[in-house]
């Protein structure tokens, strides 16, 4: 169970973990960490903003907030670390459900592979719908079912990793699971997260949701193909995003049209 957000209840099933493939390829073994110079902090300041009162309960559930944070931090610096040493980028997307992640990777793995191998880990509470679409691109992708998670965290990386087995100098992509709350607060090992939003969604989201928006290293506004047809305030959602963050890399891509998604690969190859 998480702490922080009340998800995994007992009796949900449990965390299962699916290689998704039928190819085989060269592999040298199991990498797992690429250097964080983004210093992204997830979680720990929550403890400061919290009232305590006599109730012990309320007292138990903050340091237990707090050791699972810890220990997840812990884990997920040796993953950093790992993939470091390897030369493995992992890219952390992360969106609410529907922002078009899936539609990005499909089209980025296609557009990218020929020059630098591209793997996928993919976070969802059910199904392998999305595994099975990432694998029809002929890459190989690891499937991780969290049942009533809401995020993926440093020890589903981890074991993601070791099947998944990249090898030196790829990119391994992880498709959080659709939430714009809890997956901030979980470091994983990343060496940069991407937060997406589409036009398809309130422009006001960044405002909602500052501390997902004020963690990424690049934000893509996906779907702007759709502007014409959808109430969507473009100069507000940016205004919201540097408001947040002053220095945010912001592209506005059309991932089915290809509008913007040069930028997209050239930030890529930048990792």
């Amino acid at each position: 169970m998480c702490s922080t957000c009340g998800c995994g209840q007992p009796g949900d099933g449990g965390t299962r973990l699916t290689v998704v493939h039928d190819h085989d390829h060269d592999s040298t073994g199991h990498g797992h960490g690429h250097g964080d110079e983004h210093g992204h902090g997830h979680g720990h300041g929550h403890s400061e903003e919290v009232v305590l009162t006599a109730d012990a309960t309320q007292t138990r559930t903050v340091l237990l907030e707090q050791e699972i944070l810890a220990k997840n931090d812990g884990l997920a610096a040796a993953n950093r670390h790992r993939l470091q040493e390897r030369g493995i980028a992992a890219i952390n997307l992360m969106s609410s459900p529907g922002s078009g992640k899936t539609t990005l990777l499909e089209h980025t793995i296609r557009a990218i592979g020929s020059r630098r191998r591209s793997l996928v880990i993919e976070g969802d509470q059910e199904t392998l719908y999305d595994a099975e679409r990432i694998r029809a691109t002929g890459t190989k992708v690891v499937q991780i079912n969290t049942g009533a998670g809401c995020h993926l965290d440093a020890q589903m990386m981890s074991s993601g990793l070791a099947e998944l087995a990249p090898p030196d100098g790829s990119l391994v992509f992880v498709e959080n699971v659709g939430n714009l709350v809890c997956p901030a607060l979980f470091d994983l090992g990343e060496a940069a997260r991407v937060v997406i939003i589409s036009v398809t969604e309130g422009a006001d989201k960044p405002a909602k949701y500052p501390y997902m928006f004020r963690t990424a290293d690049l934000v893509l506004l996906n779907k702007i193909d759709l502007l014409p047809y959808v109430d969507f305030d473009v100069e507000l959602c940016l205004r919201l995003i540097a408001q947040i963050k002053p220095d945010a890399q912001i592209l506005q891509v059309s991932a089915t049209k290809g509008t913007g998604m040069d930028a997209w690969y050239d930030w890529l190859s930048r990792l």
